[in-house]
């Protein structure tokens, strides 16, 4: 065989010393995926882990919905108009998350800025009023104690109050940050996992509103 016959055919993928061919970056065999792409892969599982948690808590407090020990019901202590203005709270902070967002793609510091505090102000809104609720409740009487049903809605709404109240702390930190070193790379794959965090306990709010105050105070 000729050296121009053996130039010509493909290279055995299998012999001693192969290498592939350098396809673009990220895509098969051409090498390693972004840092980007990787943080933002293994903060997804960190919220599906989060959301078996969360799915974990539904299920309990559907099956503890209706364990009142001759207490109040759903339909008895829950404010509707309260929660409705709960909700408005977290879903335009998610809102203005987005512009944030929007924001750091354009390197703009003052609107991300801007943008952050406004949500970090409606984060803060969204937990003085589900403490305030949560304080009323206690003052009648109807503490997580007082029944299984109130024992399965506290822990539930109380553990994404929690989720909330953790996720203010990363923003005045990611806020700090950018201030401070600007949009560095780092500091911009740690706004994706936070901008991912914040849009994550928007949709569990959207799941609680619906299922446990809507439903709730239908039956």
């Amino acid at each position: 065989m000729s050296v121009a016959d053996s130039t010509l055919r493909p290279a055995d993928p299998y012999r001693l010393g192969y290498r592939a061919p350098n396809l673009a970056r990220g895509h098969g065999g051409g090498g390693p995926a972004t840092k980007r792409v990787i943080v933002g892969y293994g903060f997804w599982l960190f919220l599906l882990s989060d959301i078996v948690l969360f799915s974990c808590l539904f299920a309990a407090y559907a099956v503890l919905a209706d364990a009142t020990a001759g207490g109040p019901s759903a339909r008895g202590i829950f404010d509707l108009n309260r929660v409705a203005v709960e909700t408005a709270c977290l879903l335009a902070s998610s809102f203005s998350c987005g512009l944030a967002t929007i924001a750091v793609a354009r390197r703009n510091q003052i609107l991300a800025q801007v943008a952050l505090t406004i949500t970090g102000l409606l984060g803060l809104a969204f937990l003085l009023l589900e403490a305030s609720e949560f304080a009323a409740l206690h003052a009648h009487g109807y503490g997580p104690t007082r029944s299984a049903f109130l024992t399965g809605f506290f822990t539930l709404v109380g553990c994404h109050g929690l989720h909330v109240t953790a996720g203010l702390l990363w923003l005045g930190t990611m806020m700090a940050q950018s201030f401070a070193k600007g949009f560095r790379p780092d500091i911009g794959r740690r706004f994706l996992c936070f901008s991912m965090f914040w849009h994550f306990l928007d949709i569990i709010w959207v799941a609680i509103f619906s299922l446990v105050y809507l439903v709730g105070t239908r039956l």
